[in-house]
């Protein structure tokens, strides 16, 4: 069985449209978290999401939408998902909020956590992966850092497949991955995408500047340094 990961669209369809296109044939996209924020395509995304049967999971940015900031979240963040809840209908906040924290799929080989297992708004950087993050399954899916990578272990694999929506590792193009679920093998994958609509939309929409910036290059940070896994920050 093959699936697709994608993570953090962050509401950029222009760039959840190039992975679709680009991704190979697969059984399932499974999505970790961060399906809105930031972005200015909140409601074409989760059409997509709908249309596509992506199985996803809510992320803090979500849950943002709907009005729970946890601590320490941005003001920055904060604006974006005041701005998207003014903007998504009573059925597409439904959506957000039928989506749960975590998943276990496909009989528990594989689960999906946005941040890390039981801790959904912190962050698991590649030099926080360790086989110690994995229970039962044999692949764990994460997301919230931005940053793609995976790292293989007797016990099983840890990946992060990178976010489709703002990239924060340097890299400015969408990331995904493709899962075989049998043999257990991630392969990582980028791909181009007209960031430039995006980036109109965000200028068209008053939405936060250092959101261009920050798709041009591949970074975006709140002048904050970078948290461990035991660190739990917006």
């Amino acid at each position: 069985m093959q699936v697709g990961l994608i993570s953090d669209v962050h509401a950029n369809r222009p760039a959840l449209d190039a992975v679709l296109d680009a991704m190979p044939d697969v059984d399932a996209v499974v999505h970790a978290g961060d399906v809105v924020g930031y972005g200015p395509f909140p409601s074409a995304v989760i059409e997509t999401f709908r249309e596509h049967d992506i199985v996803s999971i809510q992320g803090n940015h979500d849950r943002g939408v709907l009005g729970d900031f946890h601590d320490n979240f941005h003001e920055i963040p904060k604006s974006a998902a005041e701005w998207t809840t003014e903007r998504l209908t009573e059925d597409e906040l439904a959506y957000l909020e039928s989506l749960p924290i975590e998943r276990d799929l496909y009989e528990g080989a594989v689960k999906v956590a946005h941040g890390a297992p039981g801790k959904p708004n912190t962050y698991t950087y590649p030099e926080d992966f360790s086989a110690d993050l994995l229970g039962e399954e044999s692949v764990l899916v994460v997301g919230h850092t931005h940053v793609q990578a995976k790292s293989e272990f007797d016990e099983g694999t840890v990946v992060n497949p990178g976010s489709v929506g703002l990239p924060r590792d340097g890299d400015w193009r969408a990331g995904y991955a493709v899962l075989d679920v049998e043999s257990g093998t991630v392969d990582l994958h980028r791909v181009e995408y007209p960031r430039e609509e995006t980036q109109a939309k965000i200028d068209e929409y008053g939405l936060p500047e250092v959101l261009i910036d920050g798709l041009e290059h591949g970074e975006l940070v709140f002048g904050r340094a970078k948290r461990s896994v035991t660190d739990s920050v917006e």
